[in-house]
Order: structure tokens, then sequence, then C-alpha cells
């Protein structure tokens, strides 16, 4: 019979990286993945810049993006920062230049200071003879302020002076690549000789953070893979142009679980086409249910709920179970710093009787709602022993009630 090989049932210790701190959130060394975000709207409209990127923090975003691409921009940086300290919102920003950002930061010293960390993409920070000065331009403003950088190369806007140079070399081999492996290559040394220089420049090492993005799973996969092996930098994880709903959150947790599974990533970010309407916080759940779901860290407390069959013919589970989750969602950020621990608390909404006591009991708290059919009772079960049935109209706000009281009992900080 053939053996078969045992599979890790947690993920693989993480790679060892230089530990960047990113005004004063640590990322990389041995420090838990980070999740971060990006703003969507005009940087230089300082109110709703300042909002949502309070929305995002208390989502859970521990850093902030901002597009910075124009004066007026620049000049909304130091403002946002300041609205933000007067709302207690301590979250780091990050200003993302793109073409003229060496302009900006020379323009606006308030900006460069604000800032937390300057984002640079190779492929366009400057074309032709300019690029190199440009560069080293925006890697002096980050030495003078004390600022660390994210050297982004992107599939998108890719260094094109870089693909044709190893193109070339390539067509020479006696036996040349696939141009989709030189493509790969040219995006790699992209960020990894654009690390370099800046390290020729003065940054020092742990002031670095690199990324690499494209927009095929499987290639994200090759390209962090190679990443990895190849320098010991932090590296902050996405997938570029994820997609809308169910696809970019699919494809971007495809990708990412596997590298995260791997000890590869310091940071993520899930970068969602947000659906008409609704709140941009959604990229933020989804980076911090991905790693929660992978082992890696804990944000609050998770909804086991089955899928509901014929024998759940009620929508009443469903609805119990997103009461529930908004309810210990709406309520983390309280029990943070009031009853630390509660983001590890486990909770089972079930339908039926079929798996309903068996997965109550396994959750920290647990309800069996009736099936079709079945007596109008619900057995809860507090650490894997059934203390209370509840029945009537008010089971979700009994079952709530319940699951506070756990929650004090459990978790409450010690004096």
């Amino acid at each position: 019979m053939k053996n078969i090989e045992a599979r890790p049932a947690v993920p693989a210790p993480r790679r060892v990286t230089h530990a960047v701190d990113i005004g004063g959130v640590i990322v990389g060394g041995d420090r838990p993945v980070v999740v971060q975000s990006m703003t969507n709207t005009d940087t230089a409209d300082v109110a709703s810049s300042a909002k949502q990127v309070a929305e995002l923090w208390r989502a859970g975003s521990e850093l902030v993006r901002l597009t910075v691409n124009n004066p007026e921009a620049a000049a909304a940086i130091p403002r946002i920062r300041e609205k933000l300290d007067m709302m207690g919102v301590d979250v780091p920003l990050i200003g993302d230049f793109h073409y003229n950002g060496h302009q900006l930061l020379e323009r606006e010293p308030a900006c460069a200071e604000a800032l937390a960390k300057y984002r640079i993409n190779p492929g366009n920070v400057g074309f032709g003879k300019k690029k190199d000065v440009q560069f080293a331009q925006l890697i002096e403003f980050a030495i003078r302020y004390g600022k660390p950088v994210r050297i982004g190369a992107n599939w998108g806007s890719l260094d094109q002076a870089l693909a044709a140079q190893l193109m070339d070399e390539n067509s020479r081999l006696p036996e040349p690549h696939d141009a989709a492996q030189v493509l790969r290559e040219a995006l790699i040394r992209s960020a990894l000789d654009s690390a370099e220089r800046a390290v020729e420049l003065g940054l020092p090492r742990e002031r670095i953070v690199l990324s690499a993005k494209v927009s095929g799973v499987q290639e994200l996969i090759a390209v962090y893979r190679d990443l990895s092996r190849r320098s010991q930098f932090a590296l902050h994880l996405g997938l570029t142009e994820a997609g809308i709903g169910s696809k970019g959150i699919v494809a971007s947790s495809a990708a990412l679980a596997v590298l995260l599974q791997e000890g590869i990533g310091d940071t993520i970010r899930i970068s969602l086409t947000p659906e008409p309407g609704a709140s941009r916080t959604q990229e933020v759940v989804v980076a911090q249910e991905l790693l929660q779901t992978t082992g890696l860290r804990a944000f609050t407390p998770m909804v086991t709920a089955c899928p509901g069959c014929g024998r759940t013919t009620s929508e009443f589970f469903q609805e119990l179970a997103k009461v529930v989750q908004n309810h210990v969602r709406a309520k983390m950020p309280e029990w943070k710093y009031s009853h630390p621990g509660a983001e590890n608390m486990t909770l089972a909404v079930m339908g039926c009787v079929v798996n309903g006591p068996g997965e109550s009991r396994h959750a920290n708290i647990g309800i069996s709602l009736p099936g079709t059919g079945e007596a109008p009772a619900a057995p809860v079960f507090v650490d894997g022993e059934k203390t209370v049935t509840l029945r009537g109209e008010n089971i979700a706000q009994e079952f709530i009630a319940l699951v506070d009281d756990y929650v004090e009992k459990k978790y409450a900080a010690k004096a």
C-alpha cells in the first residue's frame, strides 16, 4: 500500500525577513501578517478621505494607502493626518506615487513628513534617462525623513526597458525560455534590482518592502515563491485587479492562501473592485477572514453555520447566524481592549438535529435550532456541555445575551 505523505496541519514557519517599522506597525521579521487597504476617494478631498481612512481603520486595516498624484493631493496629506489624529485614528498612512512623486515631495515637505511609508513603482517612476535620477530622488526623500519604502512592481506597468533587455538576452540563448518566463523574470528583477539600488543610495534594508503583483493566481504564486527565494526583504502580497464580488474574493484567497501557508508574505491587501454602493471596508473583512481561517491571526469570533438543506426550510437559522456574526464584529473594537482573547472565541449556529448538536459542542458556544418537523426547541451548548434550551419568539436575543455573558465571564480584562 502506497504511503500517504503527511500534510501540515498548520501554516509553515514564516520565512526570515527584515523587520520594517511603518509608523509603529512592525512588518516582517517574526511578526504576524499585517492587513492593509487603500482609499478610493479623491485624496484632495480631505473630509471624504479622512472619513474613509477612519472607516477602514475601524474595520481592522492596520495600514492605509492613499493616492498622491497631484499637488492638491500632496497638500491634503498633512491635513488628513491632522484630522485623523483629532479623531483618535492612529493608523499609519502610505503615499502611493507614480510618475511625479519626486516633484510632489519636493514641493510639499509636510506631505513627506506626514506619511509613514512611500510606495514607488519602478515601472513608472521615470522613463529613459530620467528614471534613475527620479528614483534616486525619491529614495533620498525617504532617507531624509526616515521613512520606509515599498518598491512595488506591477504586471500592468512593467519596466519596458528591462523587459526588452531580458527578451534580447533570452533570444540569444541556445534554448530560449518562453516569453511568459522572461516577463516574470523582468517583474522580479525590477523589484530586486530597484531594492539593491536603494540600498546603494543609503536606504537600510530594514526600511524596504517589496511587491511584484500580477492578476493571475498561478502566476502570482510562482512570482512570490521566486521572489522569496531570492531575497530577505519583507513582502507585501496582493493579487492586483482581483475583480468584483465573489470572483475577486475567490481569486485573491486562492493565491494568497497558498503563499501564506508556505510562510511567504508579511502584509496583504485584497484588491477588490467594490460592488456599486458597497463599503470599501469589505476588502479589509476578507483579508482578516483569510488570515483567521488559515490559522495565522484572530480578529473576531467566527461563526460556524450550516448551509441548509431540505431539513431546514425555515430561514431563521440563516438570520440568526447573520445577527450573531454582525453582533460580535460590532462588539470587537470594544472587546479588543476590555476583553482580550474574545477574538479567539468560536460560535456555531446550526439548523437541524443531524449535525447541530455535534457542531455546537465543538464551539465555545453553539445553538442547534429545530429543523423541519423537529420539536420547537433549541439546545445551547457552552464549552461542550448543554446548558439551556431556548424556546419561543426571543431565541435570537436570548442567544446573543448568552454570548455576551460568556465573553464577560471568560475574557474580562483583569484589573
